[in-house]
């Protein structure tokens, strides 16, 4: 009854993007399709890194199933207006500033070969969540409740307006929102320099971010070789940028090509790796 409809909606907000990729592709040429279409993979992938910390938030704040819903929609409205921002002040940078490629292309190349080279020990579902930075901020922030107090983001105790454990969660994900799009931005800036488009392709993978959620809220931790994947992606666009800041262009119908079959292969190898673990 849970999954019916997450993936009904799912499913609408993949044809949306598909449609307005189309509708790109009939008004502005091929071109611009196709980096809409790669941007467009380049954030859903990201996007599970994301959902696989929001579970992390959700089960150290011990946030109700029937209240998860709405932190993922207050943390989708502050996403859109977060990316929306730092997206206009990428594009005004990168007008005046040529070489903030270079930066760009440092950051995802860091990224990649953290996760190639030296692991990403920050995700393991081990981790301390009492120790990790991000929740110590937010509970920082304001003098907070130990209790809930059903879905409300605020509560009396004693006469004392304080938030519930829900608003410090809330807070969290925001901000790791923000911390992934130091990511996630920069790698579809790698596919295109055209505003339009990374706004565009950041704002379906957001939309469709909170059905995604409940379809892999359980099945994330199963695609063990996604995240190796997207880390090939990342550190492919940051030699893509290297490039094109030194006169080479690589074009973008092979850009896609890269992060479509490394993205699938990933996904792939993951889904065949558990069934031998299954048959084993």
């Amino acid at each position: 009854e849970i999954y019916e409809p997450a993936i009904k909606r799912t499913i609408q907000w993949v044809v949306a993007a598909a449609f307005f990729g189309l509708a790109l592709y009939a008004s502005f040429g091929q071109e611009t399709a196709e980096e809409f279409f790669a941007g467009y993979l380049i954030e859903q992938s990201l996007s599970i890194d994301n959902l696989l910390v929001f579970l992390l938030l959700f089960d150290y704040f011990k946030v109700p199933l029937a209240n998860q819903d709405r932190v993922l929609n207050y943390g989708i409205y502050g996403a859109v207006v977060m990316r929306a921002i730092m997206i206009g002040v990428g594009s005004v940078a990168l007008m005046e500033f040529h070489g903030i490629l270079l930066v760009f292309a440092s950051i995802l190349i860091y990224s990649s070969a953290n996760v190639l080279l030296l692991g990403d020990d920050e995700d393991d579902e081990e981790e301390d969540m009492s120790q990790n930075t991000i929740v110590q901020f937010s509970k920082g922030l304001i003098d907070a409740s130990e209790n809930f107090d059903g879905d409300r983001f605020f509560t009396f105790e004693e006469g004392i307006k304080k938030a519930t454990p829900l608003f410090l969660c809330m807070v969290a994900v925001e901000i790791s929102d923000v911390v992934f799009a130091v990511d996630s931005i920069p790698a579809v800036f790698g596919v295109t320099e055209n505003p339009l488009i990374v706004f565009t392709s950041n704002m379906f993978a957001i939309m469709g971010l909170r059905s995604l959620y409940t379809i892999l809220s359980k099945a994330a931790s199963d695609l063990e070789y996604l995240e190796p994947a997207v880390a090939v992606v990342l550190g492919f666009i940051g030699v893509k940028l290297v490039a094109e800041y030194f006169g080479f262009n690589i074009p973008t119908e092979i850009s896609l090509g890269v992060v479509a079959t490394c993205l699938s292969g990933g996904v792939g190898l993951s889904v065949f790796t558990k069934r031998q673990k299954e048959n084993a």
